[in-house]
């Protein structure tokens, strides 16, 4: 029979009854340190006290009105996120998925306003992952996620990921837009190289293009900077977010210039919940911290720390560990063809860790935005002793006990 609860998932046996910080505990208190938060989710941790009071004193207010009316709370965090970035106008949603389909809406809208509605065409790359709606279905191009829904959305070039001879082949007069993700999460951690993500800018102004970014993952603080693009000294002429935005609180947002936001006139697109007042107060309250005076230079640092370890790991297991890659807190260890990802990600359970398992073989890192050095040594110690666990039968890589954190070093 099936159960109530629809099992679209592979849920682990864990059910989390509380969380501090970094930290959560199941209801029969076993303690774990989160270095998933909820798939980059979570960015300020588990019941962070400004963001706690900030949501409980908007739901004893207002929580949802809808957007019939006006939404002070959503018109200050647009002021925001406008002020710290290239963005010119917001519209809010509830998630990533939603984000990108109303971008993918934007940059067509975008062309035929301008006279060329048969450029509807954006391209994307092999390896992303835009989520579960069908537009952004089809511009993921996963064949394992499309089969049995239908005929894929049409307008998704796909090209390989980091190829900018394959985007200039691709560019013909069809093509309206290129969407990219600055690093690809579900696809590996893969960063895309700044100087990549500078060849596409210029790409998109020579051919007349648009440059969507996905950033529902690498946003807000992610990366070490407020937007992952903005290591590359370019800027998109529109992006979408979520994830960390809300702190865990569902809210999504699309960012774009003028020149884009102006064809997203009244009817053109909406969402009942997008924007409402609980939903911001979250966002706020998220902004408040995260641009905070040495926030983000905080986690630059504590970022270069856990790579360092990370690395480390590397060294020490190379019958476990292929590399490590990624940006900022959004990390990933690309493990050997003969561990597998979910194996690991089950040794790391098995050791107190929660982590994400990724595409191309790669356990995915992504912890709270305020994670200590000294919790990133605990989280290398952990994945010191999961390696350990999933070792190929007969190889001793070197190890020495209680040495993770000089790894770190």
């Amino acid at each position: 029979m099936i159960p109530a609860l629809m099992p679209t998932y592979n849920r682990a046996d864990l059910a989390f009854e509380r969380g501090d910080g970094a930290t959560l505990w199941t209801a029969d208190g076993r303690r774990f340190l989160d270095f998933g938060a909820g798939i980059a989710t979570a960015s300020l941790g588990h019941g962070h006290p400004h963001l706690v009071k900030a949501i409980a004193e908007q739901a004893g207010k207002v929580m949802h009105t809808s957007n019939l009316y006006r939404i002070p709370q959503a018109e200050r965090l647009a002021q925001r996120l406008v002020e710290s970035c290239f963005a010119d106008s917001v519209f809010f949603c509830n998630s990533g998925a939603e984000a990108n389909e109303g971008m993918i809406k934007a940059v067509r809208k975008y062309q035929a306003e301008e006279g060329h509605p048969e450029r509807f065409v954006t391209i994307c790359f092999e390896g992303a992952f835009h989520g579960r709606t069908l537009a952004a279905l089809a511009a993921t191009g996963n064949e394992k996620y499309l089969a049995g829904f239908g005929p894929p959305v049409q307008g998704f070039k796909h090209v390989p990921f980091g190829n900018m001879n394959a985007v200039r082949d691709a560019i013909d007069g069809s093509v309206g837009a290129i969407l990219v993700e600055p690093v690809q999460g579900e696809g590996g951690v893969r960063p895309a190289s700044l100087q990549f993500l500078r060849d596409l800018r210029a790409a998109c102004d020579e051919y007349g293009l648009l440059l969507a970014l996905d950033e529902v993952q690498t946003g807000v603080g992610r990366s070490g900077k407020l937007w992952a693009h903005q290591w590359a000294g370019i800027e998109p002429d529109v992006m979408s977010s979520a994830k960390g935005i809300g702190g865990g609180f569902p809210l999504g947002a699309i960012l774009a210039k003028e020149k884009v936001a102006r064809h997203l006139k009244a009817g053109t697109h909406g969402s009942t919940y997008g924007g409402n007042p609980l939903a911001c107060a979250a966002g706020n309250a998220v902004l408040d911290v995260v641009l905070a005076p040495g926030f983000l230079e905080g986690v630059d640092r504590v970022a270069r720390h856990l790579w360092r370890g990370m690395l480390g790991l590397a060294d020490r297991h190379p019958s476990v560990v292929e590399g490590v890659q990624g940006a900022g807190l959004l990390l990933g260890l690309k493990l050997r063809p003969e561990v597998n990802n979910g194996d690991m990600q089950g040794a790391a359970v098995a050791e107190g860790l929660l982590t994400v398992a990724a595409g191309m073989n790669v356990l995915r890192v992504a912890p709270p935005l305020i994670i200590t050095e000294a919790e990133a040594d605990e989280a290398l110690r952990l994945l010191d002793r999961a390696c350990l666990r999933v070792a190929p039968e007969g190889v001793r890589d070197q190890h020495v006990p209680g040495d993770a954190r000089a790894a770190a070093q």
